[in-house]
């Protein structure tokens, strides 16, 4: 098939499309979606992104839809993934892993965010990596005390019981949000796994931990043994599970609130028995920065954060993720094509913690190429925030 017929609307698409009235937040409305634009400059994953996830129902048909998995499936960095991934559906022999780590024994990115990076490129979950993947991810569900279970932990957890138990329950969140993220919010393992760390975290937040969270361990400052506060991985899986946030809806607005407010500036460590472990994916506030006139510090970070508190509907809680996403909506041109000044390459992500939702096209050569993805990002936040979209 030819590539400018990818992604090509059916001739009676509506030029524009309502999605949960009353549910919007401060997203322009119609939001303009250059879906032209796309079809000619996008790469193969932004095309089929789009098709599935901001497009209306019906607005490809079956073949372009069938010709564009194919081609997903054969970008370069999707074969990569696949190729890593180790026969017992692992990567990187480590679970939570976001960059390769000599302190740490991490040779290269871990399961959940290699999972998670197939899932933001749009890969089907009827994939053999997804089988594969899955079954481990279940088993750390499961609380399956196998040694082998505790994986880049295994050495540092040796004799060191607290460890081992903190190991598994911070990987075991890795692997709700992974599920969670990949669309099995109604599996009742997964529901129950997402239960019980909503009910740990909501715990925290009614407590007095939740105001003064630390406590003076000689010359450090650490976490208080008992405050088990949000992680990226909680608030994730929330965030991608409606029925739950429907259930919890006291939790969800006690959530936001509390991840409004700014983190703490000082440094801080957990002690788990006699190991100090560092809070990678632990928040006790707002985990975005930006300049005054709203560049972030972390601009994968900030996009896929914005992404989950559209999703909780807690964006206007969070006055730096507003004024992250104002200062992306004003580098858009008229028809909604992210045009920034000066663009030579997207810049890198200091935490890492999000490398895995983005950039997910990494072979862009050309300014479009890397317009294209947060083009892209910004229609689909607009659509998840229930604006009118008007295609062009």
């Amino acid at each position: 098939m030819n590539p400018g017929e990818i992604g090509k609307l059916r001739p009676n698409l509506p030029t524009a499309v309502d999605n949960r009235p009353g549910a919007r937040l401060e997203l322009p409305s119609p939001y303009r979606v250059p879906v032209s634009w796309i079809r000619t400059h996008a790469p193969a994953v932004i095309r089929w992104r789009t098709v599935r996830d901001v497009l209306p129902a019906g607005a490809a048909t079956d073949a372009v839809v069938e010709a564009l998995k194919a081609e997903v499936l054969q970008q370069k960095e999707v074969l990569r993934l696949m190729k890593k991934q180790k026969g017992t559906g692992t990567w990187g022999d480590n679970i939570l892993g976001v960059a390769p780590s000599k302190a740490q024994g991490i040779k290269d990115v871990g399961t959940v965010a290699a999972y998670r990076r197939l899932v933001e490129m749009g890969v089907g979950p009827d994939q053999r990596a997804f089988r594969l993947a899955d079954r481990v991810l279940y088993r750390l569900l499961s609380r399956d005390e196998d040694p082998a279970l505790l994986f880049e932990f295994q050495r540092a957890a040796k004799g060191v019981p607290e460890l081992a138990q903190w190991a598994r329950a911070i990987m075991r969140q890795g692997a709700t949000a992974a599920l969670a993220h990949a669309g099995y919010v109604e599996d009742p393992r997964v529901r129950g796994a997402a239960h019980r760390t909503a009910s740990d975290v909501s715990n925290f937040l009614r407590s007095e931990l939740a105001e003064k969270p630390f406590v003076r361990k000689g010359a450090k400052t650490v976490l208080h043994p008992e405050a088990q506060p949000p992680t990226l991985f909680s608030v994730a899986t929330v965030s991608y599970m409606p029925s739950l946030q429907r259930e919890r809806a006291g939790f969800v607005d006690r959530l936001a609130q509390f991840l409004a407010h700014p983190a703490p500036k000082k440094a801080w460590a957990i002690q788990v028995g006699r190991k100090t472990v560092h809070p990678q994916y632990h928040l006790l506030g707002d985990p975005l920065q930006a300049d005054s006139s709203g560049h972030p510090k972390d601009l994968a970070l900030s996009l896929h954060w914005i992404e989950l508190l559209i999703r909780l509907g807690a964006l206007k809680s969070s006055p730096t993720a507003s004024r992250i996403l104002a200062r992306l909506l004003e580098e858009c041109d008229a028809n909604g094509v992210w045009n920034p000044k000066n663009l030579r390459t997207l810049p890198k992500s200091p935490s890492k913690l999000a490398d895995f939702a983005f950039p997910i096209d990494t072979d862009g050569k050309t300014p479009e190429s890397r317009q294209a993805e947060i083009t892209f990002r910004l229609a689909h936040l607009a659509k998840l925030a229930g604006s009118t979209l008007e295609f062009v």
